[in-house]
């Protein structure tokens, strides 16, 4: 285990646990290492429990995408295939409902999000990984990315879009965060 400090203009020491279980400590400019350290040992047993759901979490997590193989060129294409046939129609059935355009349309084996669209030339990336969701949930990530041509952020407005255009996406949300962080 790594423990990492860090400078801050901040008014209390504080840590978190990273991907990998190294320990991150933000402290006050000028607290001496001692005190830090005394931080640091009386809370050990948090930081042992948390790295263990750390761990457990990210063991999880690796399970649940590694459900989508994606190693070889054939793997590759038929996901992108199954990908092309699932959100193409969604994407042109709910473009024409909200009155979009989006531009080129493309996927990724994107980890970090399900999809992405980038308002200023109009392309959405989508993330391979909707395979592993229901229908419904990947419906819901193309009427999000939709949404942004509309509202290029997360306000009342993108919100009451949301609402408008797929009123599910709340319940859809919670079901997509569920499956992939809770099933293994």
């Amino acid at each position: 285990m790594k423990v990492i400090i860090t400078y801050k203009n901040t008014g209390r020491l504080s840590m978190r646990i990273v991907k990998n279980g190294d320990v991150h400590v933000s402290a006050p400019r000028g607290l001496s290492r001692a005190n830090i350290e005394t931080f640091i040992n009386e809370n050990r047993k948090w930081i042992a429990e948390t790295r263990e759901k750390t761990f457990e979490y990210e063991r999880k997590r690796a399970e649940f995408y590694n459900r989508l193989p994606l190693k070889t060129q054939e793997e590759r294409d038929d996901a992108l295939q199954r990908l092309q046939a699932l959100i193409v129609p969604m994407v042109e059935r709910h473009a024409r409902e909200m009155n979009v355009k989006p531009g080129d349309i493309y996927y990724k084996a994107n980890i970090s999000s399900w999809g992405k669209c980038n308002t200023t030339d109009r392309s959405i990336c989508f993330s391979a990984y909707l395979l592993l969701l229901p229908d419904w949930c990947v419906e819901h990530v193309v009427v999000h990315e939709l949404c942004h041509l509309l509202e290029p952020s997360h306000n009342a407005r993108f919100h009451a879009l949301m609402d408008r255009f797929f009123p599910r996406w709340r319940e859809a949300r919670k079901e997509t965060r569920r499956i992939s962080r809770q099933e293994g």
